[in-house]
């Protein structure tokens, strides 16, 4: 507990201003995990900042610290949406899905917060329904742009909001998806939404789901620009704050477990508060997500994960048998940074992302290269780092088992697959 109480952040709650007080997890030292480096700057030093994460017991919303601007996360970034297959299938069935449920047409307007490269709204721009992207990446919103999605390079909050209904008017479905997390100013960005919805508009928007996390020993998901982690409870307090109801909730499998929250103005008394809601509410509560006690022992759980997957790399490189990663995402970042996992127990990793290829893990230096690297040197085990896309990857990857190949999944716990009968 000395450990604990000498770390406690002197910054308050972002969402209610609160005392943070309950250290949830501490992951050392890293850093930024998109600032992937170049070979020019190899031997330069990289900036690291402390990976410790608090839960406000006021609000019960887990958060990080700010230590860097969303400019110099956004101002450039690496990560594209296009490339996960099976991301795009799970944006087309939302396209299709909620246009049915809304009845939306050519006289809709859409609009898309963090709309990354346009691998959502084009699926609008597809069907003739008006869609806007509002994008702080200057370099991602210029690959949507040349997909046909209008694209705003814009840090969404009140002041943006107010702008962009003066000049494109408020509209009637308001997304965000895996967007939430990485805003700084929560009650500036959902003050924001308000302004922008009409008023029998609806707001859709996906984040992981805290619960899932802490059940799952989901902790690589943490990592400096994701800001906050929410639960369901945390997340109906915040929007009630902006006059903001939640109607109605789904379970997504997406992103290791994620929630999609249904939104409308308080005034709309037209969406009548579903079962789901009032479900999901009672079920965190009952398991404890209203009390502090309840995000106590989650540290604990972290650093067995991490024993394992050091013992397991261990054993086999003593074996003589060789590991490289599949993916460079922002997860497996953290993941390698806390573990201490370098060359010496991983060659490198591979990513289908051209603009990472050629560069470095920050922090860890793995070199990143094209994924025909797999077959040219025919490892033993593949780490797959993006592990909530291990279906996908183990299925595109299949022809490493031809000279026994296995891959290996390192969150919960580590699995090797195929697993031993």
């Amino acid at each position: 507990m000395q450990r604990q109480d000498s770390v406690l952040a002197q910054a308050g709650c972002r969402f209610c201003g609160a005392k943070l007080q309950h250290l949830l997890v501490d992951l050392g030292m890293s850093p930024l995990c998109e600032n992937y480096v170049s070979p020019e700057k190899a031997n330069q030093m990289e900036a690291f900042y402390p990976l410790h994460v608090y839960v406000c017991d006021n609000c019960f919303l887990a958060q990080l610290e700010q230590y860097v601007s969303p400019e110099e996360i956004f101002g450039e970034y690496a990560y594209f949406s296009s490339y996960s297959d099976s991301w795009l299938e799970h944006a087309k069935r939302y396209a299709d899905m909620i246009v049915s449920r809304l009845d939306l047409d050519h006289r809709s307007t859409v609009m898309e917060l963090g709309s990354n490269d346009g691998y959502l709204l084009q699926y609008f721009v597809q069907k003739k329904i008006k869609a806007l992207g509002v994008e702080p990446a200057a370099n991602v919103a210029a690959v949507a742009e040349k997909i046909g999605v209008p694209t705003v390079v814009k840090f969404f909050g009140r002041k943006t909001a107010k702008e962009l209904a003066a000049q494109y008017r408020q509209v009637d479905l308001l997304i965000g998806n895996n967007v939430l997390a990485q805003v700084p100013d929560l009650n500036d960005f959902v003050g924001g939404m308000k302004a922008m919805l009409k008023p029998n508009g609806v707001v859709t928007m996906e984040f992981p789901h805290l619960m899932r996390l802490m059940n799952e020993n989901q902790f690589d998901t943490i990592y400096h620009e994701h800001f906050s982690y929410f639960s369901f409870i945390a997340t109906e307090k915040i929007f009630a704050r902006h006059g903001l109801t939640l109607f109605d909730v789904e379970e997504l499998s997406t992103h290791g477990g994620s929630l999609r929250i249904y939104g409308r103005h308080d005034e709309d008394n037209a969406r009548p508060i579903g079962d789901r809601v009032v479900e999901m509410r009672q079920r965190e509560l009952e398991a404890g997500f209203g009390r502090i006690e309840t995000y106590r022992n989650f540290g604990e759980q972290v650093k067995e994960t991490k024993r394992k997957l050091l013992e397991f790399l261990i054993g086999v490189r003593r074996e003589g048998k060789s590991v490289v990663g599949y993916g460079a995402p922002g997860k497996g970042n953290t993941l390698l940074n806390y573990c201490g996992i370098r060359t010496d127990f991983i060659d490198y990793t591979v990513d289908r992302n051209p603009y990472k290829q050629g560069k470095f893990l920050p922090g860890t230096h793995i070199p990143i290269f094209h994924p025909d690297r797999i077959k040219e040197t025919k490892p033993d085990y593949l780490m797959i780092l993006p592990w909530n896309f291990k279906d996908e990857i183990m299925a595109q990857m299949s022809g490493i088992r031809a000279w026994g190949g296995k891959f290996v999944v390192p969150i919960p716990e580590v699995t090797v697959y195929p697993k031993a009968n």
